[in-house]
């Protein structure tokens, strides 16, 4: 024993010890919260506006042909960027990830509306591309996937062989960049097909996390 610590009385040594003991554990608890910060619980995300049953939405990768009606300038194919983005003459950049054709349409007839008195705008799906995501941490088969548009997380957990024995599965987050977000899921969430859990979908882009 060092003469430092024969000078400590037992029970402010035992204090002592509770002290660092409780600081710990506290530091521990506020770790493990951090890794949730930011993120937005799947039943507090804005909800997506409702598609009917079948519509398809427009997605990265997707190659759209948009006429506007004796526009031949503005007029032709543009393929949907990996941002969600098209580029218009005249409109520049607009964004056309995440709506169905008729929405796309109805979009660019509105602005062009300063343009043309009477616009009429056409957009066809020449090009339909699969969805591109990234599924990272304790999953069985981490990595790049391709999956059939219109699927969710737990189909997506499922092409990644499931998660390890190592997951913790109170925190699976999909992370997006248009717009840029973080969304927390739980696996009982998934399998039990709870609120929103059920019916989100995933876009090309996201990169899912399982920690």
């Amino acid at each position: 024993m060092t003469p430092f610590a024969r000078h400590i009385p037992r029970e402010s040594a035992r204090e002592f010890v509770c002290m660092l003991t409780m600081a710990a554990s506290l530091a521990l608890v506020a770790a493990c919260a951090s890794s949730t910060a930011g993120s937005i619980p799947i039943d507090k995300f804005p909800e997506e506006p409702e598609q009917a049953a079948g519509e398809y939405i427009i997605g990265a990768g997707d190659v759209l042909n948009i006429q506007v009606f004796e526009q031949t300038n503005m007029s032709g194919k543009s393929v949907v960027r990996s941002d969600g983005r098209i580029t218009l003459a005249l409109l520049n950049e607009v964004v056309a990830a995440g709506k169905t054709p008729a929405a796309l349409k109805s979009e660019l007839e509105a602005s062009l509306k300063k343009l043309i008195l009477v616009p009429q705008v056409t957009v066809t799906v020449e090009e339909s591309s699969p969805l591109n995501i990234s599924i990272l941490g304790e999953v069985s088969k981490p990595g790049p996937l391709q999956l059939p548009r219109g699927s969710g997380l737990a189909q997506a957990l499922a092409a990644a062989g499931g998660l390890t024995n190592f997951a913790d599965r109170d925190k699976i987050f999909v992370n997006r960049t248009t717009p840029p977000a973080r969304i927390h899921f739980t696996y009982d969430q998934l399998t039990r097909a709870i609120g929103r859990a059920a019916t989100f979908r995933l876009h090309s882009g996201d990169v899912i996390v399982v920690e």
